[in-house]
């Protein structure tokens, strides 16, 4: 278990503290966890944790990222908490070592997930 719960009272969190902190789907079950976060390097947001399901669902690859928005931390789970379900993790869109580089993968990706953008309105 990540660190993520042993400061509650704290709003900051260091990103040791994120990386391996279980995250939770609609029915409290843990579906995995946080790999570690990809950080917009100029406005310093995060803007997506890359997740590891560790043969959840049956997925061919064990990674993949999140938008950030897609998640909220519940205190009393002591971990994140998603909407995000099977069949949207099974065909989101493509990801590649490219698409950190590719706008409209993540407007794609963010709209696939119906989570906000790190990036403005």
């Amino acid at each position: 278990m990540a660190k993520a719960t042993a400061h509650p009272d704290h709003k900051l969190i260091s990103s040791e503290d994120v990386q391996g902190t279980e995250v939770y789907g609609a029915e409290d079950d843990s579906i995995g966890e946080i790999d570690h976060l990809l950080i917009e390097k100029v406005s310093g947001r995060v803007a997506y944790a890359v997740m590891s399901f560790g043969g959840f669902l049956g997925l061919a690859h064990s990674h993949y990222p999140v938008p950030w928005s897609a998640l909220t931390y519940d205190t009393g789970l002591g971990g994140f908490r998603t909407g995000i379900t099977e069949a949207q993790l099974r065909d989101a869109p493509a990801f590649s070592d490219d698409s950190w580089n590719d706008r409209d993968w993540e407007q794609r990706t963010h709209e696939h997930y119906g989570a906000r953008t790190y990036w403005g309105a």
